[in-house]
């Protein structure tokens, strides 16, 4: 209650920052509140609908389909399907987490998540597709072709981390 509390006294002293940088003119302010109010707009657009395919796929996915394409096997497929699904992503890290969190539950492996998560912020096809437009498909096929080892290797690196120190990521139940 405390920290909500805290949450509301700092945000009205924001909104207040920027009523003062209106009422003087403060540029650096009202351009504050100006990317405030997109980001506020993009999350309200995005975010909804987003948590509802979440929540779709926390439904309708089986835990066993995600154990056998994510999980417990060490079939390397295992990480074309976490690119595979990271490219489809929409929403960026904001849908990722949670997706990843979901998975996660349904009994996906770490280097899996790892590469979910690596790959939904490189692989996203809209935005593959717009730098192929302006940087060329050369370009975008080089930088696509020369993650994949990075993202693999590194999620197998952070696995054997967790692996080794017996981290499990804990389970934050709602307020």
């Amino acid at each position: 209650m405390k920290k909500l509390i805290k949450d509301y006294f700092l945000f009205g002293i924001f909104v207040i920052f920027a009523l003062v940088s209106y009422i003087i003119n403060f540029e650096f302010g009202i351009e504050i509140w100006d990317n405030f109010l997109v980001f506020a707009r993009d999350m309200v657009l995005i975010l909804p609908p987003a948590f509802i395919l979440i929540g779709l796929f926390d439904v309708w996915a089986k835990n066993e389909s995600i154990e056998k394409h994510f999980g417990k096997t060490n079939n390397p497929l295992r990480f074309i399907w976490s690119i595979l699904l990271a490219s489809t992503t929409v929403g960026g890290t904001f849908v990722a987490f949670p997706l990843a969190n979901s998975l996660y539950y349904k009994g996906a492996k770490y280097s899996s998540i790892f590469t979910y998560v690596t790959a939904a912020s490189l692989f996203m096809i809209p935005m593959t597709i717009m730098e192929a437009s302006m940087l060329g498909i050369k370009f975008t096929l080089i930088r696509l072709l020369a993650s994949i080892p990075f993202i693999i290797g590194g999620s197998i690196l952070l696995e054997k981390y967790f692996d080794k120190t017996k981290y499990k990521i804990p389970f934050i139940e709602a307020d």
